[in-house]
Protein backbone atom coordinates (compact mmCIF):
# COMPACT_ATOMS: atom_id res chain seq x y z
CA UNK A 1 0.00 0.00 0.00
CA UNK A 2 1.29 3.70 -1.09
CA UNK A 3 2.24 6.15 1.96
CA UNK A 4 -0.35 8.99 1.74
CA UNK A 5 0.98 11.71 0.27
CA UNK A 6 2.01 14.98 2.33
CA UNK A 7 -0.59 17.36 3.04
CA UNK A 8 0.89 21.08 1.73
CA UNK A 9 -0.90 22.54 5.01
CA UNK A 10 1.44 20.93 7.48
CA UNK A 11 4.39 21.27 5.09
CA UNK A 12 3.23 25.16 5.14
CA UNK A 13 3.11 24.85 9.12
CA UNK A 14 6.55 23.46 9.42
CA UNK A 15 8.39 25.97 6.92
CA UNK A 16 6.53 28.88 8.82
CA UNK A 17 8.07 27.37 12.24
CA UNK A 18 11.22 26.80 10.82
CA UNK A 19 11.99 30.54 9.14
CA UNK A 20 10.76 31.94 12.26
CA UNK A 21 12.18 29.61 14.79
CA UNK A 22 8.69 30.16 17.11
CA UNK A 23 5.50 28.46 17.14
CA UNK A 24 4.44 31.71 18.57
CA UNK A 25 5.66 34.09 15.60
CA UNK A 26 4.66 31.38 13.18
CA UNK A 27 1.20 31.06 14.56
CA UNK A 28 0.62 35.02 13.66
CA UNK A 29 2.26 34.79 10.12
CA UNK A 30 -0.82 32.30 9.39
CA UNK A 31 -2.99 33.62 11.02
CA UNK A 32 -3.95 30.74 13.34
CA UNK A 33 -3.77 29.89 17.20
CA UNK A 34 -0.45 28.54 18.38
CA UNK A 35 -2.43 25.38 19.63
CA UNK A 36 -3.17 24.41 16.03
CA UNK A 37 0.40 25.24 14.55
CA UNK A 38 1.43 22.50 17.19
CA UNK A 39 -1.19 20.36 16.49
CA UNK A 40 0.20 20.53 12.53
CA UNK A 41 3.57 20.35 13.56
CA UNK A 42 2.74 16.70 15.54
CA UNK A 43 0.71 15.19 12.68
CA UNK A 44 3.46 15.68 10.05
CA UNK A 45 5.78 14.27 12.47
CA UNK A 46 3.53 11.54 13.04
CA UNK A 47 2.71 10.90 9.12
CA UNK A 48 6.41 11.27 8.91
CA UNK A 49 7.96 8.80 12.00
CA UNK A 50 10.60 11.44 12.93
CA UNK A 51 11.06 14.68 15.26
CA UNK A 52 11.52 17.37 13.05
CA UNK A 53 11.92 19.93 15.86
CA UNK A 54 13.75 20.89 18.89
CA UNK A 55 11.78 22.58 21.36
CA UNK A 56 13.05 24.49 24.42
CA UNK A 57 12.22 27.60 26.38
CA UNK A 58 13.65 30.44 24.35
CA UNK A 59 13.64 29.21 20.56
CA UNK A 60 12.73 26.11 18.30
CA UNK A 61 15.50 24.73 15.87
CA UNK A 62 15.61 21.82 13.29
CA UNK A 63 16.43 18.32 13.86
CA UNK A 64 18.77 16.81 11.88
CA UNK A 65 15.47 15.10 10.05
CA UNK A 66 14.14 18.53 10.01
CA UNK A 67 17.01 19.98 7.91
CA UNK A 68 16.00 17.14 5.59
CA UNK A 69 12.79 18.01 5.10
CA UNK A 70 12.77 21.66 5.10
CA UNK A 71 14.37 21.99 1.64
CA UNK A 72 12.11 19.45 0.04
CA UNK A 73 8.70 21.33 1.90
CA UNK A 74 10.28 24.33 -0.10
CA UNK A 75 9.82 22.74 -3.25
CA UNK A 76 6.95 20.21 -2.76
CA UNK A 77 4.93 24.16 -1.82
CA UNK A 78 6.74 25.91 -4.94
CA UNK A 79 5.19 23.68 -7.31
CA UNK A 80 2.12 23.49 -5.41
CA UNK A 81 1.72 27.33 -5.99
CA UNK A 82 2.91 27.72 -9.28
CA UNK A 83 0.88 24.82 -10.37
CA UNK A 84 -2.34 26.80 -8.88
CA UNK A 85 -1.21 30.06 -10.81
CA UNK A 86 -0.73 28.58 -14.17
CA UNK A 87 -3.95 26.60 -14.15
CA UNK A 88 -5.32 29.88 -12.94
CA UNK A 89 -4.24 31.97 -15.95
CA UNK A 90 -6.01 29.34 -18.24
CA UNK A 91 -9.12 30.64 -16.62
CA UNK A 92 -8.40 34.60 -17.85
CA UNK A 93 -10.40 35.89 -20.79
CA UNK A 94 -9.98 38.88 -22.83
CA UNK A 95 -8.90 40.05 -26.61
CA UNK A 96 -5.66 41.62 -27.14
CA UNK A 97 -4.65 43.94 -30.27
CA UNK A 98 -1.59 43.34 -31.25
CA UNK A 99 0.35 45.35 -34.41
CA UNK A 100 3.49 43.50 -36.25
CA UNK A 101 5.26 44.23 -39.09
CA UNK A 102 4.13 41.79 -42.09
CA UNK A 103 6.77 39.25 -42.47
CA UNK A 104 6.76 38.84 -38.38
CA UNK A 105 3.21 38.20 -38.83
CA UNK A 106 3.52 35.42 -41.49
CA UNK A 107 6.95 33.56 -41.08
CA UNK A 108 7.55 34.01 -36.99
CA UNK A 109 4.02 34.76 -35.05
CA UNK A 110 1.93 32.41 -36.12
CA UNK A 111 3.51 29.26 -33.90
CA UNK A 112 4.36 31.74 -31.09
CA UNK A 113 0.43 32.79 -30.97
CA UNK A 114 -0.43 28.79 -30.76
CA UNK A 115 1.61 27.97 -28.34
CA UNK A 116 0.29 30.90 -25.85
CA UNK A 117 -3.00 30.23 -27.13
CA UNK A 118 -3.04 26.66 -26.25
CA UNK A 119 -2.05 27.91 -22.67
CA UNK A 120 -4.44 29.94 -22.59
CA UNK A 121 -7.70 28.85 -24.34
CA UNK A 122 -9.74 32.09 -23.47
CA UNK A 123 -7.89 34.83 -24.59
CA UNK A 124 -8.59 36.01 -28.09
CA UNK A 125 -5.97 38.16 -30.10
CA UNK A 126 -6.67 40.15 -33.36
CA UNK A 127 -3.44 40.84 -35.09
CA UNK A 128 -3.04 43.29 -37.79
CA UNK A 129 -0.18 43.36 -39.92
CA UNK A 130 1.42 46.28 -41.60
CA UNK A 131 4.06 49.27 -41.42
CA UNK A 132 4.78 49.92 -37.92
CA UNK A 133 6.25 52.55 -38.14
CA UNK A 134 3.11 54.63 -37.03
CA UNK A 135 1.64 52.23 -34.83
CA UNK A 136 3.32 53.02 -31.40
CA UNK A 137 1.30 56.48 -31.42
CA UNK A 138 -1.69 54.64 -31.70
CA UNK A 139 -1.14 52.53 -28.76
CA UNK A 140 -4.50 52.30 -26.57
CA UNK A 141 -6.67 53.74 -29.32
CA UNK A 142 -6.05 50.86 -31.76
CA UNK A 143 -3.56 48.43 -29.82
CA UNK A 144 -2.87 46.87 -26.76
CA UNK A 145 0.72 45.93 -28.34
CA UNK A 146 3.03 46.83 -30.83
CA UNK A 147 6.09 45.05 -32.39
CA UNK A 148 8.01 47.84 -34.21
CA UNK A 149 10.99 48.05 -36.24
CA UNK A 150 13.27 51.01 -35.64
CA UNK A 151 16.87 52.30 -36.15
CA UNK A 152 19.65 51.31 -33.85
CA UNK A 153 19.34 53.15 -30.67
CA UNK A 154 15.76 53.76 -30.47
CA UNK A 155 15.38 53.79 -26.60
CA UNK A 156 11.40 53.74 -26.56
CA UNK A 157 9.87 50.17 -26.01
CA UNK A 158 11.63 47.02 -24.74
CA UNK A 159 14.82 45.33 -27.26
CA UNK A 160 13.68 42.21 -28.35
CA UNK A 161 16.47 41.43 -30.73
CA UNK A 162 18.64 42.77 -33.72
CA UNK A 163 17.64 42.45 -37.37
CA UNK A 164 19.91 43.18 -40.57
CA UNK A 165 18.89 44.36 -43.20
CA UNK A 166 19.85 42.70 -46.27
CA UNK A 167 19.76 42.95 -50.04
CA UNK A 168 17.84 40.14 -51.86
CA UNK A 169 17.17 38.89 -55.59
CA UNK A 170 15.80 35.33 -56.69
CA UNK A 171 17.81 32.15 -57.48
CA UNK A 172 18.54 33.34 -60.65
CA UNK A 173 20.71 36.44 -61.47
CA UNK A 174 18.49 39.89 -62.24
CA UNK A 175 19.17 40.56 -65.68
CA UNK A 176 21.90 43.22 -66.12
CA UNK A 177 19.91 46.86 -66.10
CA UNK A 178 21.05 50.29 -65.64
CA UNK A 179 19.12 51.97 -63.30
CA UNK A 180 18.77 48.86 -61.28
CA UNK A 181 15.40 48.24 -60.68
CA UNK A 182 14.26 47.98 -56.68
CA UNK A 183 10.85 46.88 -55.11
CA UNK A 184 10.35 48.44 -52.06
CA UNK A 185 7.81 48.99 -49.35
CA UNK A 186 5.64 52.66 -49.23
CA UNK A 187 6.74 55.30 -47.64
CA UNK A 188 7.63 55.20 -44.00
CA UNK A 189 9.17 51.95 -44.30
CA UNK A 190 12.39 52.02 -42.56
CA UNK A 191 14.13 48.97 -45.04
CA UNK A 192 12.71 51.55 -48.21
CA UNK A 193 14.96 54.88 -46.51
CA UNK A 194 18.12 52.83 -46.17
CA UNK A 195 17.84 51.13 -49.38
CA UNK A 196 17.74 54.40 -51.42
CA UNK A 197 19.94 56.45 -49.24
CA UNK A 198 22.58 53.71 -49.32
CA UNK A 199 22.08 53.60 -53.36
CA UNK A 200 22.37 57.41 -53.86
CA UNK A 201 25.45 57.21 -51.56
CA UNK A 202 27.17 54.37 -53.23
CA UNK A 203 26.22 56.33 -56.76
CA UNK A 204 24.68 53.30 -57.99
CA UNK A 205 22.17 54.44 -60.36
CA UNK A 206 18.57 52.47 -59.29
CA UNK A 207 14.64 52.88 -60.29
CA UNK A 208 11.42 51.91 -58.16
CA UNK A 209 10.58 49.67 -60.29
CA UNK A 210 7.30 48.20 -57.77
CA UNK A 211 6.38 49.24 -54.63
CA UNK A 212 3.92 47.06 -52.43
CA UNK A 213 2.60 47.05 -48.62
CA UNK A 214 2.89 43.13 -48.65
CA UNK A 215 5.41 40.45 -48.91
CA UNK A 216 4.50 40.97 -52.90
CA UNK A 217 7.79 43.06 -53.32
CA UNK A 218 9.58 39.34 -52.44
CA UNK A 219 7.34 37.64 -55.09
CA UNK A 220 8.83 40.55 -57.59
CA UNK A 221 12.45 39.73 -56.87
CA UNK A 222 12.22 36.02 -57.01
CA UNK A 223 10.82 35.96 -60.47
CA UNK A 224 13.73 38.50 -61.36
CA UNK A 225 12.45 41.46 -61.83
CA UNK A 226 13.66 43.84 -59.07
CA UNK A 227 16.45 43.34 -55.97
CA UNK A 228 14.20 43.74 -52.53
CA UNK A 229 15.17 44.19 -48.86
CA UNK A 230 14.35 42.29 -46.52
CA UNK A 231 15.76 41.05 -42.20
CA UNK A 232 17.70 38.51 -42.03
CA UNK A 233 15.86 36.57 -39.41
CA UNK A 234 13.14 36.14 -42.02
CA UNK A 235 14.99 35.75 -45.14
CA UNK A 236 13.03 34.57 -47.83
CA UNK A 237 13.76 30.52 -48.78
CA UNK A 238 12.99 31.60 -52.72
CA UNK A 239 15.69 34.31 -52.39
CA UNK A 240 19.26 34.80 -51.78
CA UNK A 241 21.18 37.05 -50.46
CA UNK A 242 23.32 40.03 -52.11
CA UNK A 243 26.41 41.49 -50.43
CA UNK A 244 28.95 44.33 -51.11
CA UNK A 245 30.88 41.65 -53.02
CA UNK A 246 27.52 41.28 -55.70
CA UNK A 247 28.14 45.12 -55.98
CA UNK A 248 25.08 46.29 -53.43
CA UNK A 249 26.03 48.66 -50.67
CA UNK A 250 26.06 48.12 -46.94
CA UNK A 251 23.23 48.65 -44.93
CA UNK A 252 22.66 49.47 -41.35
CA UNK A 253 20.84 46.79 -38.75
CA UNK A 254 17.95 47.42 -37.23
CA UNK A 255 16.41 46.95 -33.46
CA UNK A 256 13.00 45.16 -33.12
CA UNK A 257 11.18 46.46 -30.13
CA UNK A 258 7.81 45.61 -27.82
CA UNK A 259 5.62 48.44 -27.52
CA UNK A 260 3.30 48.47 -24.73
CA UNK A 261 -0.21 49.98 -23.80
CA UNK A 262 0.07 52.35 -20.61
CA UNK A 263 -3.06 50.58 -19.41
CA UNK A 264 -2.87 46.47 -20.10
CA UNK A 265 -4.99 44.15 -19.22
CA UNK A 266 -4.24 41.00 -17.34
CA UNK A 267 -4.37 39.21 -20.98
CA UNK A 268 -2.49 41.50 -23.19
CA UNK A 269 0.38 41.41 -20.04
CA UNK A 270 0.40 37.93 -20.36
CA UNK A 271 0.28 37.66 -23.96
CA UNK A 272 3.33 40.43 -24.06
CA UNK A 273 5.68 38.88 -21.68
CA UNK A 274 4.96 35.58 -23.77
CA UNK A 275 6.37 37.49 -27.07
CA UNK A 276 9.34 39.04 -25.02
CA UNK A 277 10.74 35.85 -23.82
CA UNK A 278 10.39 33.92 -26.96
CA UNK A 279 11.63 36.58 -29.44
CA UNK A 280 14.41 37.75 -27.14
CA UNK A 281 15.95 34.47 -27.32
CA UNK A 282 16.11 34.43 -31.16
CA UNK A 283 19.25 35.32 -32.96
CA UNK A 284 20.14 36.65 -36.35
CA UNK A 285 20.03 34.51 -38.72
CA UNK A 286 19.78 33.93 -42.93
CA UNK A 287 17.32 30.82 -43.24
Amino acid sequence: MNDPPLDPELLKAFVAVADKCSFTRAAEMLNRTQSAVSMQIKRLEDRLGVILLHRSKSRVGLSPAGEDLLGYARRLLALNDEAIARLGERKIAGSVRLGVMDDYGTAIMPPLLANFMANHPAIHVEMETGLTATMPARLGAAYDLVIAMHAEGHNQGEFLRREQAVWAVGAEPIEASDPLPVALYPRGCLFRDWAMAALDDAKRPWRLAFVSRSAAVEQIAAQGLAVTVVKAGTFPARLRPLSEQDGMPRLPAAEIRLHRAGRLSRAATLLADHLQVELSQATDQIR
